[in-house]
């Protein structure tokens, strides 16, 4: 019997300083967001060759979170989320994603408020 193989790349906690909010302290200055992005690949491509050519490139990810997180204001985490969502599901080889936006800062009590939009648990 054949184990079942699949192919995760993770970047936990990318640190972006962006305009999101709904509140006026928010609307006031930029704050921290930390995005965690899994991104699920499909298995039946692995690489065949040890070079980059071969597989997704993960500045390609990396730098595709924070020009959509720096790119506009976001009322909402929902929408910051979605966009990266959008944006890293049409990539390279890509099956299935998990965005998480965490907002640290936001409330004194509280380590961070966040967000998750996944479609891994459904695959």
């Amino acid at each position: 019997m054949t184990a079942t193989v699949t192919r995760s790349v993770f970047l936990h906690e990318v640190e972006v300083i962006c305009s999101i909010g709904l509140h006026d302290f928010e609307r006031a200055e930029k704050q921290r967001v930390l995005i965690d992005v899994e991104l699920r690949l499909d298995a039946s491509n692995e690489p065949t060759a040890d070079t980059v050519a071969d597989t997704l490139d993960y500045d390609e990810v990396r730098n595709a979170v924070i020009a959509l997180a720096e790119a506009r204001h976001y009322d909402l985490q929902e929408t910051l989320a979605r966009h990266i969502f959008d944006a890293i599901s049409a990539m390279r080889d890509v099956v299935g994603v998990s965005v998480q936006t965490q907002k640290p800062d936001v409330y004194p009590n509280c380590k961070t408020v966040a967000y998750r939009l996944s479609n891994l648990g459904l695959m």
